[in-house]
């Protein structure tokens, strides 16, 4: 039954349609009241105003800075990339902690609904992995006030802004259960990137120590293939307390992502080693001669 919390139509219509095709189970058709009132968690038409000022930044930034010299923001790059790297740590660790102690399979593990300390901590650790992405958003503001608008690709675009959306139906309806693993991995991947892009922005003399981004490509992938082949797995588990389609839909929505991102491997990578190749074999031609 719908509870009388204040709730947006939005809000009501998710939950209605939850109720309907019985996507969670009963007690949250309308959302897990623990995180009822917290940060966003009763407020989809703020999430979904996020995600729409941010595709507009996209869309109206690069003409913004068109004229403009690239901004200076080393100083705000370090330390909020530093403050991602922690973030991501300390979700990691908290993510794998609670799937170890909650006893549970790999393949079958229902979401802790009760207002026990590790039911109250697997709510908790989705709540912040939901708004992380909201703080990942800055990733965009910094590429497009630095002028890389190279980086603003497809890929980076559709991540940033569906995840929002994604981790915030996690936050509030499924907080915690399956999603503890690949969440955790995702943040462990997290933790090596946001080091990467940390040590990039101090400066030239410290890219030497940073040779190592196709090997954090490679891993991207492999956390993609990793979480593809666990959603696989769950569908030959008995009954289980974590709803299946949010597995099917897992491994729908990070196939795509296992898709783009080894189209932009491909791309970065093995076309300059056929480039690198094809020097080699002029210049040794040339000396030959």
């Amino acid at each position: 039954m719908e509870q009388s919390t204040s709730r947006s139509r939005v809000e009501k219509l998710v939950g209605a349609i939850n109720e309907k095709y019985n996507l969670t189970s009963p007690d949250v058709f309308y959302g897990d009241p623990r995180v009822s009132d917290w940060p966003f968690m009763n407020n989809l038409t703020g999430v979904l105003s996020i995600v729409f000022l941010y595709l507009l930044m996209v869309k109206q930034g690069p003409a913004f800075m068109a004229k403009r010299r690239p901004m200076n923001v080393t100083h705000m790059l370090v330390i909020y990339n530093l403050a991602l790297v922690i973030l991501s740590l300390y979700m990691c660790i908290e993510m794998a902690i609670l799937a170890v102690k909650s006893n549970q399979s790999i393949l079958c593990h229902p979401v802790n609904t009760e207002n026990t300390e590790i039911g109250l901590r697997e709510a908790k650790v989705a709540w912040w992995y939901f708004f992380s992405k909201i703080v990942e958003l800055l990733d965009t503001a910094f590429f497009i006030a630095r002028k890389k608008t190279n980086q603003l690709s497809f890929l980076h675009i559709y991540h940033h802004s569906s995840m929002v959306v994604v981790c915030w139906y996690v936050a509030k309806y499924l907080p915690g259960g399956e999603k503890l693993y690949s969440g955790s991995f995702n943040c462990l991947v997290h933790v090596f990137m946001y080091t990467y892009y940390g040590l990039s922005a101090m400066g030239p003399h410290l890219h030497k120590y940073i040779w190592w981004k196709r090997y954090l490509t490679q891993f991207q992938i492999i956390q993609f293939i990793c979480i593809c082949i666990r959603s696989v797995g769950t569908f030959f588990t008995g009954p289980c307390g974590y709803p299946k389609w949010v597995n099917v839909f897992t491994l729908l929505y990070v196939s795509s992502h296992l898709f783009l991102f080894l189209n932009f491997y491909l791309k970065s990578y093995k076309s300059k080693s056929i480039q690198s190749s094809h020097s080699a074999s002029k210049s040794t031609a040339k000396k030959s001669e």
